[in-house]
């Protein structure tokens, strides 16, 4: 490969990365801010006040123009799925980058 073409490639490649962890990095401080509320919301969604909340909406209770997404049976459950699932694909991202840099 020429010379010139080699820095050219090398240099989209520095920018292509760059541009990559400054948007992981700003979607993950995003991410760790919002830990705090999946865990009220995990709480939440386990505990008698959901239940009674829930069993209050099908009962007609709730006034009709209250936003109640976390009353669905899928809303928090599947917000709580989603964070596992990440938490699992950045770790295992992690491990696979750590073995990559070891071998």
């Amino acid at each position: 490969m020429e010379q010139k073409e080699r820095i050219r490639q090398m240099e989209l490649r520095l920018d292509q990365a760059s541009a990559a962890v400054m948007e992981l990095s700003a979607a993950l401080d995003k991410y760790e801010a919002v830990q705090e509320a999946i865990s009220i919301l995990n709480e939440y969604y386990g505990g008698d006040e959901w239940k009674q909340d829930f069993a209050d909406d099908e009962a007609g209770r709730l006034p009709a123009d209250l936003k109640r997404g976390v009353l669905s049976e899928d809303g928090i459950w599947n917000l709580l799925t989603d964070s596992r699932e990440l938490n699992v694909r950045m770790l295992e991202t992690v491990v696979q980058i750590l073995k990559g840099r070891k071998g």
